[in-house]
């Protein structure tokens, strides 16, 4: 599991926000299910992603989080000649929810199926 540290050390500040960005955005792109949340491609490139937040929640001892995570994904194919699959890049979105446990700052991860 996860932790977003320094997003629960800004908790309740100015800052929160923008941290949580940031965190977000440094993940690696196999801690997110963005390969569940593809609507177009097949496999998820391991690019930089960009988070917009959504909505933040505190709820007990969790701060519940949706955030929208922007990437990039790929048909893929098997390159022979011929083959009719596109190479490009394709731009993907899916929305997460992001648990952080405000005693440890481990965080679970969930595609949005809303």
């Amino acid at each position: 599991m996860m932790k977003l540290d320094k997003t629960l050390n800004a908790w309740g500040t100015p800052d929160f926000a923008a941290t949580l960005k940031q965190e977000i955005e440094r993940l690696n792109v196999d801690q997110l299910p963005l390969q569940q949340g593809l609507s177009v491609g097949s496999y998820v490139l391991a690019e930089p992603i960009t988070a917009t937040i959504l909505s933040v929640a505190e709820t007990g001892n969790l701060i519940r989080i949706k955030a929208g995570i922007f990437f990039k994904s790929v048909i893929s194919g098997c390159s022979c000649a011929g083959d009719p699959t596109p190479t490009g890049e394709i731009d993907e979105y899916c929305e997460v929810w992001l648990d952080i446990d405000k005693a440890t700052a481990a965080t679970a991860v969930a595609l949005v199926t809303e």
